[in-house]
Formats: structure tokens, C-alpha cells, sequence
């Protein structure tokens, strides 16, 4: 039994995982590193390329939950995260070249796995395929895709933030605090007052934003939305969104900043830092003279500046069925952000998915089926729902969970409650899924 996936991003590599783990010999095909997408540069697999966040890793947060999901059905992502963390407060956050070396040890090392490089331009003629080639698909393939579907595909764009030296940082005028008041003083914070604040955000507004060459429209998700987009919504748009000050004092004034950006680490060493929620498309030069404006980077060294990337995905809910599917034709599966399912833990998910239920099929087995109460099971209910028909892309958030059957006013200790619920009913999933089979399913 041999199966092809396709994409060696995260979905990709949590697929191929978790076939080969149960005896299925697979193919995986990766374009790297003889073609780059527009956003990729490093030869790794499981490249993140825009923030190194796996967000927030407590379990009554709809990330935590998700991340404690995927860990009970073996997750390489996961595991392979927590063994290269750094500090990041209540959030799980990666130095992404260790995070892509070790995951890329471990698929390279693994006897089923037999990796092929190169572009796939078209899927093959037979057998079960896995396509997670992500939101950044190349041309070629997106157009093999649209003549399978039949559909135009959708598109969006997304935006990744600047990335600046700890060491270009002057550190007397930022401050090391807690973002949000919650965990520990991992944040670099660089505070303005309110005429700091005024000035860059004439200055942000006006920049010069990069050509979009060959595309003529953009729609941008909202969870990705480059700064300078949400700032043109409103003067104090970027206040009350990426630069809120909540639960920050300035030690330098003692009082709390009219605006404050913050820098979350980039890699184990602290030696990097990344600008939170500054996706952005601005020229290059715009970007260090605009941003240069923020107090305590005035002579920041920008080791990578943002950039802006076409995303593609499917219209899933009139694509797919509930096993990620395609509906015209079974044997083709899609995992990852090309599917809809929006973030990186939720496109891994998908993908752990998409190979535990390829490889039940192939041992002839009944298919997985997780519950509608786990927060894996709700995120992809909703992007194979055929009821949804403006479809844009879903992160995983506890809106998408059924609500507990007794009424829980206090908002955390609801979210600790279905998170707690989901678990349980995963691990009864589980289980009878290990009887029903008579071998390991997680």
C-alpha cells in the first residue's frame, strides 16, 4: 500500500507522519528547494513563514485545546514545537530554523517516507493523494486543481511582520512586560505617548505601500490584516487593535501608554524579535523609515522586513466532504490552509487527519470520525459545511463548539469546560476507534 502527499509544509508532513507511522508507505513531494514560493527561502520542510507563534498553549483557549488534541493523536508538529520553544509568555512560539531541522530529521528519517523533489504540475493518474501544498500553491497546480473542481478558485492575501535585531533595540525607552497583563515579561514593549502616537500614524497611512503586480484585486483576511489596511479603517484603529497598552505601565512614567507596539521573540537566543501584528506591505524603505518612528527603534536593524503573499483555497463546503474528500473523486484528499481551515496548528491538524483516515481506509477499516464537541472535529464540520455559502477561512476559536449542556457565566471557567468536555470525548473516540480496528489509531 503506497500513498502520495503532496506539500511538505505542516499538514503535509503531519500526513505523511501519520501514515507512515501505521505502515503505509508514502511519497512525499516537495517542490523545495528546486522552486521557491514567493514567501519560502528556507530548503527545510514545515517552513513557517509568517509569525513563529503557535498561539496560546493554555488549555482553556481554543489553540491550547487544539494543541492538546493533536497531541493525543500523535502529532511531529507539536512535539517537535515544544522541543524547540521559546519564550513567548502564555503562547507556544518556535525558533522556526531548529523547529523546521528537526522536523525535517525526523520525515527524512523515517523508513516509510521516501521523499521526491521537484514541482508537481499535476496530481497522479491513481491512487490516494493527499494535496496540502498550502495557501501558496503553485500556478500550475492551482490551475490542475480548478480543471478537477470545476469551481474558480478563491484567493486572499496574507502579510508577514518585519523581524529586528534585539540588539538595534534601545532599551531605554522600551520595557520587557507581560503581554496583556498574562504570563511572563517575555514582550519587548515600546511605548508612545500620544503625540509619538499621532505622528506615526500620519506618517503609516501615507506610506508607500509594494505594488501587487500581477493581481487586480485583493481581499485580505481579516486575521491577517497588514497594518497600514487596518489603520486606513480609523485613527485609533491600531490603538484599540495590535498597539492596545492594556495591563502595561511605562516604568518611565509610571503611567499607562497612550499606544504601545510590541516585539515577541523570534528564536531561542533572543537575539531576534518580531514586530506583533505588523503584517505589512509597505516598500522596504517605507517600512524602515515609518517603523524606525516607533520609540526604541529608531535605529532598528530590520533583518527581514514584511512582505505580502497571495493565499489560495478551496470552496470547501461545496468541495469536500467530511473526510476532506474531494466529492467527484474519493481517492483525492486536501489537508492544510488550502482547505480553508486558517493558522498553522490548525493546518497541521488537518493534515494528522487527512493520514489517520487514509490510513484506516487502506487497512479497511471504518473511517475516523471525531466528535462534533472536539475542537479538531468542529473546525473541520465547518469547512465542509454545505450550508455555509460565503466561505472565507476559519481558525479554530470555542464559537465553533456546541455549548455546554449546564450554563457557566464565568467566561474562563466555560472555556476550561469545554475544553475539558472535548477532551473526554475525544478520548472516548479514541478508544472505540482502537476496538473497532484492533490496532493503534493515535
Amino acid at each position: 500500500m503506497r500513498a502520495t502527499v503532496i506539500g511538505a509544509g505542516l499538514a503535509g508532513c503531519e500526513a505523511a507522519w501519520a501514515l507512515a507511522r501505521r505502515g503505509i508507505a508514502v511519497t512525499l513531494c516537495e517542490m523545495k528547494p528546486q522552486r521557491y514560493s514567493p514567501a519560502h527561502h528556507n530548503p527545510g520542510f514545515a517552513e513557517l513563514v509568517c509569525s513563529n507563534s503557535l498561539k496560546a498553549d493554555r488549555l482553556g483557549s481554543a489553540a491550547g485545546l487544539l494543541k492538546a488534541e493533536m497531541e493525543a493523536m500523535g502529532s511531529l508538529i507539536v512535539r517537535a514545537a515544544r522541543k524547540c520553544a521559546v519564550a513567548a509568555g502564555g503562547a507556544l512560539a518556535v525558533d522556526r530554523e531548529e523547529f523546521s531541522r528537526r522536523i525535517t530529521g525526523e520525515i527524512l528519517g523515517h523508513p516509510n517516507i521516501a521523499v521526491s523533489y521537484g514541482e508537481c504540475t499535476a496530481l497522479p493518474a491513481e491512487g490516494p493523494v493527499v494535496v496540502a501544498t498550502g495557501p501558496l500553491t503553485s500556478e500550475a497546480l492551482c490551475d490542475e486543481i480548478t480543471r478537477l473542481t470545476g469551481a474558480e478558485r478563491l484567493s486572499f492575501y496574507d502579510a508577514a511582520a518585519p523581524i529586528v535585531t534585539f540588539e538595534s533595540v534601545d532599551m531605554s525607552r522600551a520595557f520587557f512586560a507581560a503581554r496583556y497583563g498574562r504570563g511572563e515579561d517575555d514582550y519587548i514593549n515600546c511605548p508612545m505617548n500620544r503625540e509619538e502616537y499621532e505622528r506615526f500614524y500620519d506618517a503609516l497611512v501615507s506610506a508607500e505601500r509594494a505594488p501587487l503586480h500581477t493581481f487586480d484585486r485583493m481581499t485580505v483576511y481579516e486575521g491577517c490584516m497588514p497594518v497600514e489596511v487596518l489603520a486606513s479603517r480609523g485613527r485609533d484603529s491600531i490603538r484599540f487593535g495590535p498597539l492596545k497598552p492594556v495591563g502595561l505601565t511605562d516604568p518611565a512614567t509610571g503611567r499607562r501608554p497612550w499606544a504601545v507596539v510590541q516585539l515577541r521573540r523570534e528564536n531561542r537566543e533572543g537575539t531576534m524579535y518580531n514586530l506583533v501584528g505588523f503584517q505589512t506591505n509597505l516598500k522596504f524603505g517605507e517600512q524602515k523609515r515609518v517603523f524606525s518612528m516607533i520609540p526604541g527603534l529608531e535605529r532598528a536593524e530590520f533583518v527581514r522586513y514584511g512582505v505580502m503573499h497571495r493565499n489560495t483555497f478551496l470552496d470547501s463546503p461545496r468541495l469536500l466532504d467530511g473526510r476532506m474528500r474531494l466529492k467527484s473523486q474519493p481517492r483525492i484528499r486536501f489537508a492544510g490552509q488550502i482547505t480553508g481551515v486558517e493558522g498553522y496548528i490548525e493546518s497541521a491538524m488537518s493534515g494528522i487527519f487527512a493520514g489517520l483516515d487514509l490510513a484506516r481506509e487502506l487497512h479497511g477499516e471504518p473511517p475516523l470520525s471525531l466528535p462534533p464537541v472536539t475542537m479538531s472535529g468542529a473546525l473541520l464540520r465547518y469547512v465542509s459545511d454545505p450550508n455555509i455559502r460565503d466561505f472565507q477561512p476559519m481558525g479554530c476559536n470555542m464559537g465553533l463548539l456546541p455549548p455546554l449542556e449546564e450554563t457557566v457565566r464565568d467566561k474562563q471557567a466555560r472555556y476550561l469546560a469545554l475544553a475539558r468536555r472535548s477532551l473526554a470525548a475525544l478520548e472516548q473516540a479514541v478508544a472505540a476507534e482502537e476496538c473497532s480496528s484492533g490496532r493503534e489509531t493515535v
